[in-house]
């Protein structure tokens, strides 16, 4: 068992790893993140015992563009909620930008540094 691999983070790039960190801490209502001492890693842990997120600097960062071959979001974050309104409310007041609502289910935004992200009414 030992040899088989668990999912500790996802790790995320970004210009400003503490500012991204807390809006996904807002988001996600998390606890408080790990800062490392240089601030160029952010570790928000999972207060229910799974996968943490984890932001890290990146210079000259630039957004994923969504939908776009040219700078592609490759890969995203899907986050299930019970109340779609409550929480596309909540989170274009934290600062999220809603990139598309037509699809069924679910609805796109882009966090505040650019990185698409679903809500999803699963």
């Amino acid at each position: 068992m030992g040899a088989v691999p668990t999912l500790g983070v996802v790790a995320i790039d970004c210009p400003d790893p503490v500012a991204l960190a807390g809006f996904y801490r807002a988001v996600l209502d998390w606890g408080a993140p790990d800062v490392s001492d240089d601030g160029h890693w952010v570790t928000l842990p999972n207060p229910a015992g799974g996968a943490g997120i984890a932001f890290q600097r990146v210079p000259d960062y630039r957004p994923p563009a969504w939908p776009s071959a040219d700078n592609p979001q490759q890969m995203h974050l899907d986050l299930e909620v019970t109340d779609m309104e409550a929480a596309h409310a909540r989170v274009l007041d934290l600062g999220a930008k809603l990139l598309d609502d037509k699809p069924k289910g679910f609805r796109v935004y882009a966090d505040p540094v650019g990185h698409p992200f679903c809500l999803c009414a699963c």
